[in-house]
């Protein structure tokens, strides 16, 4: 078979590296002239490790992110009290088969785009046109100066992200849901972050109102950190969208000096308004379907998304093993029975995760407290982390 990824990203990569591995010819075409992935900080959680596994590149995974070893940590606002600290290391390897990292996104798309032999895919290829009869499907593609290409391929998957021009033509009008919030996205050099940054620790501090995540990547070279706010007038859903230092600060004024501390030791945010969509209806017609942000773009609150796109690239391969052009469609239908259910659940509950996050200091914020100091987060999350494994409960 002929298969055609449209989008370059995490998803769209690993669903080639897994097709080839599973014996079919794909071939990804990205937009862009050269393959950078915007952003900053991804947890890889062990349902993502695992696949990473399967591809061979967990020992540079390794290499190149955070293990976290020590812990998860929530902490209060305004003084950095421990409200409860998971421990990690051998006890999510043992629960999970895999390890839990950070990493720099750019770090992971690289990984994936060195496994990927060049000829697999095609950069300034913007998807401008897709169409399909009964035997196959049509993909028309513009470079930057104007030059059309058309692609024909058994089966297309798109791949191409929140704004994705294959979803499109699936499912038109797709509309986004605005959560109300933003976040702040930035950047750390190891010499400027306070040292309790530097610790192979996701931390996460929880304040009326607000959140706010770090823990180091890059091998430790760099701080990511993540703050989650109200979003007032912003409704740029843009990861390149620039913000203000000192618009970071004014939100996070009163909170804990050490967040102020790294808040400055940053020399730019990018800023951008959380949006996510509903679960589509259908992810496939005929020899089209969708993968990763294009199929089920969420939340942030669960640090999903590219672990979920990982999965549906690990299940797509496998229901297209074997497969042949007069069956693309079956395939793909299967791949979507299994997929859709999943990734739609945990679409859904990513929603209003932050409401626990965010309450204002009181009996509510005194009893998640005492439910998080008693409580074991790890295991909890095994209806994601356990995902594919016999003994992996369903989300409660």
């Amino acid at each position: 078979m002929r298969i055609a990824i449209v989008g370059g990203g995490i998803g769209g990569l690993a669903a080639a590296l897994f097709l080839r591995q599973a014996g079919q010819e794909a071939t990804v075409y990205e937009q862009a002239a050269e393959l950078r992935e915007v952003g900053a900080g991804i947890v890889v959680s062990p349902n993502m490790a695992r696949p990473l596994r399967k591809l061979r590149l967990l020992a540079e995974l390794e290499r190149i992110a955070v293990r976290l070893d020590a812990a998860w940590e929530f902490r209060r606002w305004n003084d950095g009290r421990v409200l409860f600290s998971q421990p990690m290391g051998e006890a999510c390897e043992r629960m999970y088969g895999a390890h839990c990292y950070v990493a720099h996104r750019a770090d992971l798309l690289a990984l994936l785009q060195k496994a990927l032999p060049a000829q697999w895919l095609r950069l300034d290829h913007r998807c401008t046109g897709i169409g399909q009869d009964g035997g196959e499907a049509s993909l028309t593609f513009a470079d930057r100066g104007g030059r059309e290409t058309r692609v024909t391929a058994d089966a297309v998957i798109g791949a191409d992200g929140i704004h994705s021009t294959v979803r499109e033509a699936l499912a038109p009008g797709a509309d986004a849901r605005f959560s109300g919030l933003c976040a702040f996205r930035c950047l750390v050099p190891q010499e400027r972050a306070p040292a309790m940054a530097l610790r192979p620790v996701q931390t996460l501090w929880l304040g009326p109102g607000r959140h706010f995540v770090h823990y180091p990547i890059c091998a430790g070279r760099l701080v990511n950190v993540v703050a989650i706010a109200p979003a007032g007038d912003w409704r740029a859903e843009s990861w390149t969208a620039e913000g203000k230092i000192e618009d970071m600060v004014r939100e996070f004024a009163g909170w804990d000096e050490r967040l102020r501390q790294l808040i400055l030791s940053a020399t730019d945010t990018k800023r951008w308004a959380l949006y996510d969509r509903s679960p589509l209806e259908r992810w496939t017609a005929g020899r089209i379907s969708l993968l990763g942000d294009a199929a089920h773009a969420m939340l942030p609150f669960y640090g999903q998304g590219a672990a979920q796109a990982i999965e549906d690239a690990e299940a797509l391969a496998a229901c297209l093993q074997g497969a042949q052009a007069d069956s693309a469609a079956a395939a793909l239908l299967r791949y979507e029975e299994i997929r859709r259910p999943r990734a739609s659940q945990v679409q859904l509950m990513s929603r209003g995760r932050e409401l626990r996050n965010h309450l204002p200091d009181g009996p509510e914020q005194l009893q998640r407290d005492a439910e998080l100091a008693r409580g074991d987060p790890l295991r909890d999350s095994a209806w994601l982390y356990g995902h594919g494994l016999p003994s992996a409960p369903a989300a409660r």
